[in-house]
């Protein structure tokens, strides 16, 4: 994208001049990725309510909206869009209103360096990782300030609780990052994807047992610092309301969840392009897909990128719905068990895993040669997991109750507490 960039911007300047062509062209990628974090946020609610209902039995969400249930997300963001947008009167009016746009912000700078494929980002940074990192940190400052500026103890405590804790995660976290770091050499995000090519052992997550273990440590920590359930607490319904965006409504509390959903991707794809081999498909001998990028024309060269592209969406996709199975299967931690977790367990075990891969790193080839035997039966035995994985979701139904029988709840029947009375 970076070399089609600078030919839109060659073909522009003698008609508007060098600076407003470039303006023109950050304008339009600008709006490309802004449509793609929203209706990644739109997807994301969609098959939230979908994983939710499927795996709490609920037929409301698997039943509502027309066959695969649009109409109900269409419907939530037409009342978003026309719901009242209410400011307390305690509250800090600026700070208020400045909060979802910092948030938001925050999130949305992290996908300028995120490449959907090879030479596909909007900006080709040597430093993307530290520039990813580094900006997503910043939407803590638009919750911070979203429950400070309320005026409700509640938005304040869940503001503050999340200021903790991601502080506290981005430590183990970005160690993790410095891990597959080290393996490439390099903090090029685009120079990375591109190491990994060929079949799935040559992905980073199989190159040592420390990768692997990182990957798994990196996602724990990228769902805590996403505000996602079990690590919750900014939100945490059952203690504090809604959190930071108590007093939220309309148009401001929805740029909240854009910003989660955001993030959700690009951790996501972090962890994609870090471990899970970017836009590689895995299944390509690494000569032929140099064939497809290099050599095969221009028709080759953009079914390709298209495939690129769809593979690496697919994959980060795949990593939000991990995080939402994870939501809706454990309960939510208490603050002083979020912090221990951190702190107690992942963070040293982040910092034996750097160590780890830095010892992995200068062992001699002769003895590299003999454990190379440890990618293969990773790669293996996680293709075997996922298979298997799939196999048992799709075989699995829901019993519902035969028509006629008698349902779980009964209208007629006393409740227990009127039971236990009149005993």
């Amino acid at each position: 994208m970076t070399d089609f960039l600078s030919s839109y911007t060659k073909f522009l300047s003698p008609y508007l001049g060098g600076n407003p062509a470039e303006v023109v062209i950050a304008v339009i990628v600008a709006s490309v990725l802004v449509g793609f974090v929203a209706a990644s946020a739109v997807f994301f609610i969609w098959l939230e309510r979908k994983v939710s209902g499927r795996m709490q039995d609920r037929l409301g969400p698997t039943r509502v909206g027309g066959k695969f249930g649009w109409l109900q997300t269409i419907a939530d963001g037409m009342k978003l869009l026309v719901k009242e947008d209410i400011i307390p009167g305690d509250a800090d009016h600026m700070l208020f209103r400045l909060g979802p746009y910092i948030a938001f912000c925050g999130s949305f700078l992290a996908f300028l360096a995120l490449p959907f494929g090879n030479n596909l980002v909007a900006m080709n940074m040597n430093i993307a990782v530290f520039f990813m990192l580094a900006v997503m940190s910043t939407e803590v400052f638009g919750i911070i300030l979203a429950g400070y500026g309320s005026g409700s103890k509640w938005s304040l405590f869940g503001g503050m609780r999340e200021a903790a804790q991601m502080v506290s995660y981005e430590v183990p976290m970005a160690i993790c990052v410095l891990i597959p770091v080290i393996v490439a050499g390099t903090m090029n995000l685009n120079l990375i994807g591109q190491q990994q090519t060929g079949i799935i052992w040559n992905w980073y997550l199989f190159h040592d047992p420390f990768t692997f273990c990182a990957f798994w440590t990196y996602f724990t920590c990228a769902t805590a610092s996403c505000k996602r359930a079990p690590f919750d607490l900014a939100e945490a319904e059952s203690e504090l309301v809604a959190g930071f965006h108590t007093e939220y409504s309309g148009l401001r509390w929805s740029f909240f969840f854009m910003a989660e959903y955001g993030s959700m991707f690009a951790v996501s794809g972090i962890a994609t392009l870090l471990f899970l081999g970017g836009w590689h498909t895995g299944l390509l001998p690494k000569q032929a897909s140099n064939w497809l990028e290099n050599d095969a024309g221009t028709t080759g060269f953009v079914l390709f990128s298209v495939l690129s592209v769809a593979v690496f969406i697919a994959k980060g996709w795949l990593l939000v719905f991990v995080m939402m199975w994870v939501r809706w299967t454990l309960p939510r931690l208490r603050i002083d068990q979020v912090m221990m977790t951190c702190l107690k367990y992942l963070l040293p075990i982040s910092c034996m895993l750097l160590i780890g891969v830095s010892a992995w790193q200068v062992l001699p080839h002769g003895v590299l040669y003999y454990l190379d035997f440890i990618k293969y039966l990773g790669a293996f035995a996680c293709v075997a997991l996922v298979v298997l994985t799939i196999y048992r979701i799709f075989s699995t139904r829901s019993q519902l109750p035969a028509s006629g029988a008698a349902s779980i709840w009964n209208p007629t029947r006393p409740s227990p507490v009127v039971m236990a009375k009149k005993s």
